[in-house]
């Protein structure tokens, strides 16, 4: 089978011919025949080998991605709730179970955590195994690209959820890219007032136009402060971050209420510096958002059935595994949103 793989401890990735796994799979596994698997920022890294990745170096070779769905295969010893022919997509998060985050029952939070796709093989291959017990069933029906974003909803879910924001709150969302924009229609959703804020990122907003995203602005063209107050005619209640860029957690602190709060999602490379003393006495919060939670990812498959049509406006490219560098180079650049990684026989079936 053909998988796309990081093999050594440098920039790139490789396409190769792996083979098909043999015999019944593990105790508590299943084995997934792939259908689509989404590029991550993650998987970015991972093909930069940017700092803070060196994690992998032991580990490597590994198939990468952890965005996928596909169809179960068999099912391993001591598997009750799957059977062959459910279409499943994956929380890649596999815990310890041992620290004071899983014995608390929350997985998220766990200090020694290791992730499909980066720790063990992933799903950018034909066939992948994984726990049965980080997986969830979607409907058959669901085209299994759309499923495949539930990963990526189900962190915009969680930042919302951490946000709280709720109807007729003033949400400003920074950053337009499959977080920022997952969370920006899940707010607004909610009956939040929302306005999406870009830089120079003409393709992602109008992705969010797409999506039925009643405010958005690129912030080479419009103040951000002023738009806000245009917008919502007062201070926002909450702001999320999911730009990576440390400005962004100052510039977005500044557009809070006293009281307000701010969620965290991106992740960045160096550290910000914040007027702590104003941030004390306007009594604000910042509160970080990676990863999900079981919840959050439930309420993400459901909002992908029932609103598949908007939210597939997320994928803005396809692209068969053997075209995995293609793909990654694509989803480095800011006239994509989500970049879809289908096997090669699938790719072949939809062209003919």
């Amino acid at each position: 089978m053909i998988a796309v793989r990081k093999l050594s401890a440098r920039p790139g990735i490789d396409v190769c011919t792996v083979p098909d796994p043999q015999g019944r799979p593990g105790q508590g596994m299943l084995r997934v025949r792939v259908e689509a698997a989404g590029i991550c920022g993650s998987d970015l890294h991972a093909y930069e080998w940017s700092s803070g990745y060196e994690f992998m170096e032991e580990r490597l070779p590994v198939t990468l991605g952890h965005e996928f769905c596909g169809t179960v295969h068999a099912v391993g010893p001591g598997v009750n709730d799957f059977a062959e022919g459910h279409r499943v997509v994956c929380w890649p998060v596999i815990a310890c179970g041992k620290c004071e985050g899983c014995k608390r029952g929350h997985p998220e939070q766990c200090r020694d955590r290791s992730i499909i796709g980066l720790h063990r093989d992933g799903g950018y291959a034909e066939w992948v195994d994984v726990p049965a017990g980080r997986c969830f069933i979607v409907p058959n029906d669901l085209d299994p690209r759309i499923a495949a974003l539930a990963e990526p909803l189900a962190v915009s879910v969680n930042s919302v959820d951490l946000s709280e924001a709720g109807p007729g709150d003033a949400v400003v969302v920074l950053g337009p890219g499959p977080i920022g924009l997952g969370a920006a229609w899940v707010a607004q959703h909610r009956g939040a007032q929302v306005l999406l804020a870009g830089l120079n990122d003409d393709a992602r907003l109008k992705a969010a136009q797409d999506m039925d995203l009643k405010h958005v602005v690129d912030l080479a063209r419009a103040d951000l402060a002023s738009e806000a107050r245009r917008v919502f005619g007062r201070d926002a209640d909450m702001v999320i971050e999911a730009t990576g860029h440390p400005d962004s957690v100052s510039q977005g602190l500044r557009l809070l209420r006293p009281g307000g709060v701010f969620v965290a999602a991106g992740i960045h490379a160096r550290p910000c510096e914040i007027d702590l003393t104003r941030f004390v006495r306007e009594k604000k919060q910042i509160r970080g958002a990676h990863d999900t939670t079981r919840a959050a990812f439930v309420e993400a498959i459901s909002l992908l059935s029932d609103n598949g049509g908007v939210l597939s406006q997320l994928i803005t490219h396809q692209l068969p595994f053997s075209r995995g560098p293609e793909g990654f180079e694509i989803a480095k650049g800011g006239a994509a949103v989500k970049v879809m990684l289908v096997p090669d026989h699938a790719e072949e079936e939809n062209g003919q």
